[in-house]
């Protein structure tokens, strides 16, 4: 577990309070580990391809021109990349 990152924390949370005998059946299968592994990697995985497709659609500013604009843009690509993960892995 000291592997696992934050999108597999959230899962885990996620089955924990909503999905509960799932929970439970993966819990006693000594399952729950892999999943939420497997779960972590693919997310970190799937919001790198969304933040490098998010930036060729809208490219960041020049950070050296506008830093607190770079760092606005970044934020709002990291937020968007983060909504569509949780919707399709997370809270599934």
């Amino acid at each position: 577990m000291e592997q696992l990152g934050k999108y597999g924390f959230l899962r885990r949370d996620y089955l924990k309070n909503h999905k509960n005998s799932l929970y439970q059946v993966m819990l006693l299968k000594d399952t729950i580990g892999e999943h939420l592994l497997e779960v972590d990697k693919a997310a970190r995985e799937r919001e790198e391809v969304i933040l490098k497709q998010l930036e060729e659609k809208e490219p960041l500013p020049d950070k050296e021109a506008d830093q607190m604009a770079w760092v606005r843009a970044a934020n709002q690509h990291r937020a968007i990349a983060e909504e569509i993960i949780l919707k399709e892995l997370i809270y599934v």
